[in-house]
């Protein structure tokens, strides 16, 4: 380390104070914690607290922010849980739970850090750092000096004046004077006495019951202090409030004293002594290698490399207000992103300089014949836009080989001119840039490669790419997908975007597309990218994918989820691009009327809500909605957001609604007359492509943890089926002309699932026997006999199995049900209590997350659970939910995928012309010609009831419900 000499401190001093307690533990909720070194180290905090110090020290120090360099710096921690303040108050903290195991061996190396990057590291026995922070902040206005205390500690605005403000560097956030009055409603002074009323749940500190930060606020801003308030309480016009103030007295004294920070903690370093130095780059580098931290490590070299000095420093007289420089391209972030894997150094870094445009056909037949002898190339398509039946194809790129990766263009135009709409539009066509290989030339000489058996095409979401070149009569095989081979080795760690595994895996953040064209208005399409630009965004696209596909592919076999992905999700991208393609027809003119029709329905409804508020207001607000119900009319219930409004979600309004409530029923309806116009009869008709006059949506392949589809753009899984409107948006769907709609549906396969799982006799008995089971679970559960049971008893068992199926608690089935919560709760005992084996499996379940990290599928998916060890009950709680459903549900999912597979395959050995449109979680939905139908629809329901052969044998059957109709509403 260099010698740090003492700087005297003065008025042209500006002093660093950094909350390195705060950082480490926003640090470690913000990243993976499983990230650890290779022997077994826990890390992820460290190196998150690592970027945000080098990202903060680099700031600050080149002059990003203008005048902002500091001349001295601490980084200060607590010493430990006990302090002064629990001597006077042994609650005080008390309900925090202990840190999570991994992130206590990662305090010490938090220190050490802040050493290494020459800041010293600073603590004393019996106070907070809050203490130490204070008392220095103190003493360099003392000297006439400014501070920045960094941290979003809400407790340290206290502390705040002209010469001293926080800064919140995650949020790249500074918060002076007016931030603490918009927080607290009192200036920086006064903040004491409001923390003194209000408490502190998370600190434990008492405050006054019932008393909240805005009625503080109005207290001391009438009163000025706490203790004229107390000594004027018999004067509060409120009884609860004035008595509350009474007898509370002493614990609110005691709660001022408890936030009051220290600002004479004696013992500390002078002030002098906190001079900024530069770092020694040995000892520096030595610890970001000893912890593993190459792509910090990879950034502080080329630092030292670029300058002789980790932070170079610029003219401090940047002038006010000057903007952050931009980032480089494909500069590494200044924090990890979420990935849940270790970081892996490039191989080798991605420089660019093997990538090349391609404008000639000599040349792409050249590159043509270095993807045949590779076998594998990586493929990528450039459009217009995201639209798969109109957006036109602009370029093509490939790559071969780490860092060796091209770009076809092939309909880029002049800026400021459009080409023809047609696809096939020669390379004259007025508009087109010269100099690209005509397009129709480019697509006969692609397509053999891209068809080739021999040759593995390798994208990244390559299910969008397929739909791309289907259009030039391309049909892409065989493929292979690092978005999926990803999402099979880690869902449920994190996401599988191309830009997330590249910094994950490569340590490489891809070029942004922004920087290549444009935002906003200025924004261009990519025909109108320059050339030189396409080529160095396009060409890094696929050579990314491809060096992902040699790091994660052979995860597949060491980790043992080659099947997964060989049998449920790589075969399906060609089915559900098919389907994407194909799209569905709806009727135009039936959902102008379904919307017309609710927009009366909603203007008939709103007068109702305004004759029983008694004055008019805006159905769509919810602070007015909030205002009326809590306000004007007094409604018991309500609770304030963080905002301060009233709170008016569904949740609310459906107690309000329960209790005889009218105005929250007249409100309900309403909001979903409005969701479904908006999102469905006026979304739905936008939607229709004027391509193919059909709706095509996109299911994502890589979205939900357990293996499920999501449909979005429009989302055609959530229509609502069980009300009368959700089915009038049904009745839209239509067959086209000589053609029927088919829907095949599991039946209650989550249940079976769940009794075969769980090994549960009486539910695998029962549906052997084909009874309806949840009179079945009531009658073993209430003693009532199946014949003639009254409906209201079977929805109850009903609501429980599901229920049950998704660990719901007495809380929630109460709500359900409108039912005490104490009944409920009794329900749910009673029902572990006739199937004993339920319980035995949920807990064993929760046993094996714990250990293992996951849990699997009957198939062999595994479904990760970053929370289930969480020290937070509420969030271990969610995991364990998680737990006992993610066996269920994914399994569910992968025999309904395994059936998609086999479907067209089986459709076309029989001769049958009907095609797969939806996937809606347990239901397919097919078009068929009209003599067809029947054929058609009892294959679907063989190949769907027999989709667990021979890979899996049920102790139950599977049963598909299936029937055809000439509307979606019609056969389901």
């Amino acid at each position: 380390m260099t010698a740090r000499d003492p700087l005297p401190f003065g008025p042209d001093s500006h002093l660093y104070l950094i909350d390195g307690s705060g950082y480490i533990f926003r640090a470690y909720h913000a990243l993976p914690p499983l990230s650890r070194a290779s022997d077994g180290l826990p890390v992820g905090a460290v190196s998150g607290f690592c970027n945000m110090l080098w990202k903060l020290l680099r700031d600050a120090r080149d002059g990003v922010r203008a005048g902002e360099r500091p001349t001295h710096l601490a980084v200060i921690f607590d010493a430990g849980a006990h302090t002064f303040r629990n001597d006077l108050y042994s609650g005080y903290k008390a309900q925090r739970p202990p840190p999570p195991e991994d992130l206590v061996p990662q305090f010490p190396l938090t220190r050490e850090a802040a050493e290494a990057f020459g800041a010293p590291a600073l603590e004393l026995s019996g106070y907070e750092a809050d203490d130490l922070i204070a008392t220095y902040a103190r003493a360099a206005e003392a000297h006439g000096g400014r501070v920045t205390i960094i941290s979003s500690d809400k407790d340290l605005m206290q502390l705040v004046t002209d010469r001293v403000n926080l800064y919140d560097g995650m949020k790249n956030l500074r918060l002076g004077r007016d931030a603490v009055i918009e927080k607290f409603g009192v200036p920086p002074e006064k903040v004491i006495e409001v923390q003194a009323l209000a408490g502190d749940s998370v600190d434990n500190v008492p405050g006054a019951p019932g008393i909240g930060i805005k009625t503080a606020a109005q207290l001391i801003t009438e009163y000025g202090d706490v203790e004229t308030l107390l000594a004027r309480a018999q004067e509060i016009k409120q009884p609860k409030r004035r008595e509350t103030l009474i007898e509370h007295a002493d614990a609110i004294r005691l709660s001022r004293t408890l936030v009051t920070l220290k600002h004479d903690v004696p013992g500390l370093r002078p002030l002098d002594s906190l001079a900024v130095t530069e770092p020694e780059a040995d000892s520096l580098l030595a610890f970001l290698d000893r912890l593993e931290l190459r792509q910090l490590g990879t950034r502080v070299r080329e630092s030292f490399g670029a300058t002789g000095t980790a932070f170079h420093t610029r003219a401090p007289s940047a002038p006010s207000g000057a903007a952050s420089p931009p980032q480089r391209p494909g500069a590494p972030p200044s924090e990890p992103p979420l990935t849940g894997v270790p970081w892996q150094a490039p191989h080798p870094p991605l420089d660019r300089a093997g990538y090349v445009a391609v404008t000639d056909a000599a040349t792409l037949d050249a590159w043509i014949a270095e993807a045949y002898t590779a076998g594998v190339v990586a493929v990528d398509t450039e459009t217009m836009g995201l639209d798969i039946t109109t957006d036109r194809l602009v370029g093509v790129s490939l790559a071969v080989a780490p860092g060796r990766a091209c770009y076809i263009p092939l309909t880029h135009t002049a800026p400021g001119e459009s080409a023809a709409a047609d696809l096939f539009a020669p390379a004259a066509e007025p508009g087109l840039l010269a100099g690209q290989i005509p397009l129709a030339d480019a697509i006969a000489r692609l397509k053999p490669l891209l068809e080739d058996p021999g040759v593995l095409k390798v994208g990244q979401n390559i299910k969008f790419d397929l739909s791309i070149l289907a259009r030039q009569g391309i049909t892409v095989s065989p493929v292979d997908d690092t978005m999926l081979v990803s999402y099979v080795l880690a869902a449920g760690l994190q996401g599988h975007g191309m830009d997330e595994l590249s910094i994950g895996h490569l340590g490489h953040t891809p070029i942004p597309f922004k920087e290549v064209a444009g935002i906003g208005k200025a924004q261009v399409t990519f025909d109108r990218v320059p050339l030189d630009r396409a080529t160095a965004y396009a060409a890094e696209d696929a050579d990314v994918t491809l060096r992902l596909w040699h790091i994660l592919k052979p995860r597949l076999v060491s980790e043992y989820l080659t099947t997964v992905y060989e049998t449920l999700e790589r075969p399906l991208i060609p089915v559900v691009a098919a389907m994407e393609q194909a799209g569905v027809k709806v009727d135009r003119d039936r959902l102008s009327r379904l919307s017309g029709e609710f927009a009366q329905r909603m203007a008939a409804l709103e007068d109702e809500a305004q004759a029983i508020a008694g004055r008019p207001f805006n159905l769509g607000s919810p602070k007015q909605i909030g205002d009326i119900l809590f306000g004007e009319m007094g409604l018991k219930g309500g609770k304030k957001t963080a905002t301060g409004a009233w709170s008016t979600d569904v949740e609310v309004l459906e107690d309000l609604a329960a209790e005889g409530q009218p105005l929250a029923r007249v409100l309900l309806d309403w909001r979903q007359l409005s969701k479904l116009k908006g999102t469905y009869t006026d979304a739905l008709r936008d939607a229709i492509s004027p391509a193919t006059g059909r709706v095509h949506t996109s299911f994502s392949l890589a979205a939900a943890a357990t293996g499920r589809l999501a449909s979005s753009d429009p989302n055609l899984q959530n229509i609502p089926v069980r009300n009368e409107e959700g089915r009038k948006i049904r009745e839209a769907f239509i067959a086209e002309p000589g053609n029927v709609l088919i829907s095949a549906d599991y039946s209650q396969i989550e249940l079976r699932l769940l009794a075969h799982i769980a090994g549960i006799d009486a539910l695998k008995d029962a549906f052997r026997r084909g009874l309806d089971i949840h009179a079945m679970t009531a009658s073993e559960m209430f003693g009532v006999p199946i014949e003639g049971m009254p409906s209201e008893v079977r929805r109850r068992a009903k609501a429980i199995n599901f229920g049950i199926i998704y660990g719901i608690s007495g809380f929630g089935l109460a709500r359900q049900l409108s039912i005490p919560q104490s009944e409920a709760s009794a329900y749910i005992k009673q029902y572990f209590e006739r199937f004993p084996g339920i319980r035995d499996y949920m807990e064993a379940t929760k046993a094996f997350a714990r250990e293992a990290g996951y849990v699997t599928t009957a198939f062999g998916r595994r479904v990760w659970l970053r929370e289930i060890k969480s020290k937070t009950p509420a969030s271990r709680a969610f995991a364990e939910r998680q737990a006992i459903n993610a066996p269920i549900q994914g399994s569910a999912a992968d025999i309904i995928k395994r059936a998609m597979v086999r479907l067209p395959g089986a459709l076309a050995e029989a001769g049958l012309n009907a095609r797969m449109l939806l996937q809606v979680h347990d239901e397919l939905v097919f078009e068929a010609p009209r003599p067809e139908a029947e054929a058609t629809r009892m294959l679907v329901k063989r190949v769907m009831e027999q989709a667990c052969a021979p890979a899996l044998t049920l102790s139950v059957p599977l049963v598909v419900d299936a029937k055809a109709g000439a509307t979606w509403n019609e056969v389901h």
